[in-house]
């Protein structure tokens, strides 16, 4: 549905806007039409304007300039906001920020209105008999935490979801998980299970860690750049800019996609593959770089293990069966292999494309091992880029918003709860006794991955007896992520509807609020915008930013963090939550938290990021290289941009931050590093360490362990620990030692902590150890499906999942087109902040489906008119069909970021008044189906099927 800004304004202010400059005045002045430059980095200085809120300037009042990070995607932007008593009036992208280097994409240029957006919620409310009443804070939070002691008594912790939000800062992301594990449960988890928890398994049981190996300036230095189910040009349009770049100095762009995108029409060379064939198109790539003796063999033999296993499973993809998989034509394919292997170093990029898939954890293993095949990793302008869709996707994953890990990866054995209580300075036991003690598939719910965001509404619905918990999911928090993103979404509002309560919490009321059918149980919490507070936020290449607080929450908003120790006074544990925490003025300190994580997520090197050092970043950017992000000048100098991690040690060791992971030409002291030995010594009688290699100044001339407290005194390094450094490091390795004397003096011998072991091709703790091609479970080519068929349905952690059961039917007959979903450059997510921002809202206002003419033809469907979409399971959705080429006959694509609309009843009436989005739609998800990887629970969105008819 479209709604025009001026229907949704004030009478005073719709009267006003008469005499402004229109958003689309506004925006053919900037240069940045629908149709036109989505980043403003790419248009002249002669056609920027600054943006700003004209009716608030008043010349006679000073401006304050705040530095703060864009919120739209995990590029990490740099802006300028200009502040007038307390309102943020004026914005400019900030030309010294090292990365985005004075440049903004659609929305980065329209974050001020989400700062000042005018249809925030303002004050807590409560859906009482249909209608919407206020509350006062106290009010809100004594009852909620009320019906949450009542389920606890009866059901048991579990029975209280905590979904949590890629839009926090790390500091209150980490804060959410440490509340949730107080609380007792594993139930917790956020917008990163939905778009790259199949990376952060794949590439982390690869070679060790599950982040993008290089930075986005490094992209300049490659030769040759591969991408795979990725749009940047749409979706991180900075990013993009760097890729042109790279172009620009010889770079070659081979895109492989389903669609012809943005970004394809960029590329020196395009493979148009089927949905769901990634796997074998990259070992097609792998059969013509074998056949050709492109590989790299020195590294292969020296830092890569069972690649032997990925050349057998190669022979099974001759270019003949891949081109009929895949649909790429072999001369295509061929001379995809030729160029990414006569352009070296070359990186891979990807995003959603390849890992929402059923099999996501194996395609991005794929990936990497294309990388070391071609020894492409460890090296400037090589890589695995992985582009970030929020602004600290990373971060929040990083410190634990996840169901099956503690913050830093740590994991939930016993140990890993025991160092945590450690860093938290709390009793384990007491720890441990807020769980429940009930045993389920035999294990204990402590110990136990949760129920995912992906799938939190199966645990509301499904039969108790099949949940292995003690009961059903009764009350769930929606804090910064709507649930319009989950699949399923018939099934989503048959789970708000039987929920007990529902919390939202976020500026905006999002489809939690509005989608259920229901009267009452249902409250609004207004957070405050990032922009409403401060604190650090990690973006897609591992570096860490400070965000200046650039205006204080407005109306009755609070701070994330703010809220949460308000809930946790509620609950009688705040003094255990707020121990290492200083409170002030206005609530707890953000600069505490930062500290306390840094005390703890030694595994990844979080640690040596303090506040003091991040913020010097912050207010100094122009002191940092474009060109490799190092400063040149100031107390930081050498220090690399953001400090990614590893960030060794403690802030008191200034170790600059690692920008190129695995990289043994530097010193670990300096940021260097090989590949991490986290798998053990040996497996089956063959070492899993490196043969011959070390980083550059290693006195350990070879493949070596984690370290640990054994290893130092082994090595005789142990004495040159202090006295205190002995006293915390004895019986502990370098994750759990506190004093982090063990990382230093291995960083002294230049030496890793993590040891050094080669990467692994065979990951023999998964499902498919090496990665192999499987149909999607709703597959269109009902001829490959017995000769690559899925899984078996298993239970994975606590609920049960379906494949074979799904595969075994024939949907092509009624549903003959194959489905995907993907981006717009306009709005981000589920579009609740984008689509509620007036600038934004105008340049797309209504929810499409792209279908080829030839489909389009036999259905008498022209271009733009009204059709129905039915998916595979039954959701219908009423959207227009744009007619285009740029997807293949039988596929159409659909964007994601609509709500608001559920198969064609229109939701406005029920959100409360003056909230709604000024562009609802329906959302892609009511008609996209089941499916769900099996290591992390990813849902599956880029493959199903459906049907479509005009309307």
């Amino acid at each position: 549905m479209k709604l025009t800004r001026k229907q949704h304004l004030p009478t005073e202010q719709a009267a006003h806007c008469e005499h402004q400059q229109t958003r689309r005045q506004f925006l053919k002045t900037a240069g940045m039409t629908a149709t036109g430059v989505a980043s403003a980095g790419l248009l002249g200085p002669a056609m920027m304007r600054k943006t700003q809120a004209s009716e608030y300037i008043d010349k006679n009042v000073p401006t304050t300039v705040k530095r703060s990070i864009c919120s739209a995607c995990a590029v990490g932007c740099g802006i300028y906001a200009e502040v007038q008593n307390g309102v943020w009036t004026g914005q400019e992208p900030a030309f010294d920020h090292p990365i985005s280097q004075g440049s903004h994409c659609a929305k980065g240029a329209a974050e001020r209105e989400h700062g000042q957006g005018k249809r925030r919620v303002r004050y807590p409310l409560k859906l009482v008999d249909g209608k919407w009443q206020r509350l006062s804070w106290q009010q809100a939070l004594g009852e909620i935490t009320g019906k949450m002691k009542t389920i606890r008594k009866e059901s048991g912790p579990d029975s209280v979801y905590f979904m949590g939000s890629a839009k926090f800062s790390n500091e209150s992301a980490y804060l959410y998980r440490k509340l949730a594990a107080l609380w007792g449960t594993n139930n917790i988890d956020h917008s990163a299970r939905i778009c790259h928890s199949t990376t952060v398994a794949g590439v982390a049981n690869t070679w060790g860690y599950g982040a993008q190996t290089n930075t986005l300036n490094d992209l300049h230095n490659s030769k040759a750049i591969l991408l795979i189910g990725a749009n940047p040009a749409e979706a991180h349009p900075i990013a993009m800019k760097h890729i042109l770049q790279a172009k620009e100095k010889g770079a070659k762009l081979v895109v492989a996609d389903p669609r012809y995108t943005r970004t394809a029409a960029h590329s020196h060379l395009y493979c148009s593959l089927r949905p769901g064939t990634d796997i074998p198109f990259i070992y097609g790539l792998l059969w013509h770089i074998f056949d050709n003796g492109w590989e790299d063999k020195e590294f292969i033999k020296s830092r890569v293990f069972a690649m032997e296993n990925i050349r057998e499973e190669v022979k099974k993809f001759d270019p003949d069966t891949v081109s009929d998989i895949t649909g790429v034509d072999k001369q295509t394919l061929f001379q995809a292999a030729k160029t990414i292997a006569d352009n070296r170093p070359g990186c891979i990029v990807w995003c959603m494309g390849g890992t929402q898939h059923h099999i996501g954890n194996s395609n991005t293993r794929i990936y990497c091992i294309l990388q070391l095949a071609l020894g492409n990793i460890g090296v400037s302008g090589g890589g695995a880029n992985i582009l970030r869709g929020h602004d600290n996707v990373q971060g929040a994953t990083d410190v634990g918003v996840l169901f099956d890990t503690l913050p830093g990866y740590y994991g939930l054995t016993t140990g890993a709860w025991q160092h945590w209580c450690r860093v938290w300075d709390l009793d384990y036991e007491w720890v441990k006794a807020n769980f429940d003690q009930g045993e389920y598939l035999g294990r204990q719910p402590m110990t136990s991955p949760g129920i995912p965001c992906s799938r939190w509404h199966d645990g509301v619905l499904e039969d108790k007896k099949d949940v292995a918990q003690a009961d059903n999911i009764r009350l769930a928090f929606f804090w910064g992520q709507s649930v319009n993103t989950e699949t399923r979404q018939n099934e989503v509002r048959d789970a708000l509807d039987k929920l007990e309560t529902i919390v939202v919490v976020d500026p905006y009321p999002t489809m939690a609020a509005v989608l259920h059918n229901r009267s009452d149980g249902v409250y609004i919490l207004p957070a405050g915008t990032c922009y409403e507070s401060h604190g650090s936020v990690t973006n897609t290449s591992r570096s860490m930013q400070w965000r200046e607080q650039v205006i204080e929450p407005l109306f009755e908003a609070k701070a994330d963090t703010d809220i949460m120790y308000l809930i946790a006074q509620h609950l009688g544990i705040a003094e255990q939550l707020t121990k290492n925490i200083a409170k002030t003025a206005n609530g707890i300190s953000i600069e505490d938290i930062c500290r306390e994580y840094n005390r703890g997520m030694w595994t990844i090197g979080m640690s040596g990021q303090s506040p003091e050092r991040l913020k010097y970043h912050t207010m100094h950017w122009g002191e940092f290289s474009v060109k490799d992000l190092v400063a040149t000048s100031g107390e930081a100098k050498g220090e690399v941009y953001g400090l990614p991690w590893p960030c060794w040690g403690t802030p008191e060791m200034r170790h600059p931050g690692s920008p190129i992971l695995y990289n043994t030409n530097v010193h670990v002291k300096q940021g260097g590093s090989n590949f991490r030995a986290r798998f053990g010594v040996e497996y089956q009688g063959e070492s899993l360490l490196a043969d011959g290699t070390y980083s550059k100044g290693s006195d350990i001339k070879g493949g070596y362990p984690e370290f640990s407290s054994e290893m130092l005194k082994q090595l005789g390094w142990w004495d040159e620990l202090s006295d205190e450094e002995k006293q915390q490091a004895e019986g502990r390795n370098w994750k759990n030692d506190l004093s982090g004397g063990i990382i230093r003096v291995a960083l002294e011998h230049g030496c890793s902590p993590y040891g050094n072991a080669k990467a692994r091709c065979l990951v023999w703790t998964f499902p498919d150890p090496v990665p192999i091609h499987r149909e999607p479970l709703y597959a269109p080519r009902r001829d490959l499906v017995a000769k690559y068929p899925t899984y078996d349905d298993m239970r994975v952690h606590r609920l049960p999942t379906l494949y074979r059961s799904i595969q075994e039917q024939d949907f092509t007959d009624r549903y003959p087109l194959q489905l995907s979903s993907g981006r717009l450059v306009e709005y981000e997510g589920g579009g609740e902040e984008t689509r509620t921002n007036e600038w934004l809202a105008e340049l797309q206002q209504e929810m499409f489906v792209e279908i080829n003419p030839e489909d389009a033809a036999q259905r008498n469907i022209k271009h733009w008119d009204d059709v129905w979409l039915e998916g595979a399971e039954g959701g219908r959705i009423k959207i227009k069909a744009m007619v285009t080429p740029r997807v293949l006959k039988g596929l159409a694509w659909m964007p994601f970021h609509f709500a608001g609309v559920m198969s064609g009843e229109n939701l406005i009436d029920k959100y409360p008044e003056g909230t709604a989005p000024y562009v609802l739609g329906e959302s892609a998800n009511t008609a996209l189906t089941y499916g769900y990887d099996p290591v992390t629970q990813m849902q599956e969105t880029k493959c199903s099927l459906c049907q479509i008819e005009k309307a």
